[in-house]
């Protein structure tokens, strides 16, 4: 049931119409390993500088994280500045500080490579390919991108597609991939470039799975409040790929329960500023929200006659 997760591990400061908060901890591998940990024992890959906070270390070690495969280097950690307005769709990037992750290699402990399931977080697609080639025979290798990398490394997009079973993206980001506007068909395109499987998320609208011959669409939870946006995607992936490995199967029935898990993490994740909510909720919080995912989406056969 091992998993790991490659991708940055961060300092955010964010604006909402709700609030701010400077230098609070976030990252891909962040609120994807928060998340997963609810369902497994997630390892991460990932760097940070000599100015990281030992606190946020050691809280995601006591969520059952393992962490021997990130390393502290000289210098600042990666950092990144956004701003959401009331539609909180998508974020205005005000500063981006790559710092130490500009030289990120990774690089998998031993004891990581023999892994069944990894996700690649959204870095640089030759860095998400040499991770592939460090893990022996994994059962599930999904990836996450970005339209930064559909359009600056399109080539090298697209020979990591190949070496992957399934892609994460969003609507925007799927429609630039295949160039095309129909979600459908764009999820089409996708999977002709060598994924066995796409999810499509669509913030507010849920989430949508793809294979060659089925798709199955989850909901968003209907929320009152959403607070911070920043970090949705990635707790989505984290519930998915979290439950699937605690299940140690890819069959249609975890897959679809895969996707409400999701969809349960990110729920959560939004409802407060970075990682605060995730960190205060409980499994009894988890499956009381996937109930009431069943209740949301259960209708009955109509009448014959």
């Amino acid at each position: 049931m091992s998993l790991v997760v490659v991708g940055s591990v961060a300092l955010d400061s964010v604006e909402t119409p709700f609030g701010k908060r400077e230098d609070v901890l976030g990252g891909s591998a962040t609120f994807f390993s928060t998340s997963a940990s609810f369902f497994t024992a997630p390892k991460v890959v990932a760097v940070v500088g000599d100015d990281f906070p030992q606190k946020h270390l050691d809280a995601l070690t006591q969520r059952g994280v393992d962490l021997a495969g990130v390393t502290r280097e000289k210098g600042k950690t990666f950092r990144w500045k956004g701003k959401y307005s009331f539609q909180l769709n998508e974020a205005q990037t005000l500063d981006t500080q790559l710092n130490v992750f500009q030289a990120f290699a990774p690089k998998l402990p031993e004891a990581y490579r023999g892994a069944e399931y990894v996700f690649l977080g959204n870095i640089h697609p030759d860095l998400q390919a040499q991770v592939v080639e460090q893990v022996r025979s994994p059962k599930l290798v999904a990836a996450d991108t970005m339209n930064f990398w559909i359009t600056g490394q399109r080539e090298a997009l697209l020979r990591t597609l190949k070496r992957v079973h399934l892609l994460f993206v969003n609507d925007a980001e799927a429609r630039q991939l295949a160039g095309e506007h129909n979600i459908v068909k764009a999820a089409q395109g996708i999977l002709a470039m060598g994924p066995d499987r796409v999810v499509i998320k669509r913030g507010e609208y849920g989430a949508l799975l793809f294979d060659r011959e089925h798709i199955f669409a989850c909901p968003a939870y209907p929320l009152a409040e959403v607070f911070d946006p920043t970090g949705a995607g990635d707790s989505f992936a984290g519930g998915f790929m979290g439950h699937l490995a605690r299940v140690r199967s890819v069959d249609p029935r975890s897959l679809r329960q895969a996707m409400v898990l999701g969809s349960v993490m990110a729920s959560f994740a939004v409802e407060k500023f970075s990682l605060e909510r995730l960190q205060e909720i409980s499994r009894q919080d988890i499956d009381s929200r996937y109930a009431d995912f069943r209740r949301l989406t259960h209708f009955e056969e109509l009448p014959h006659g």
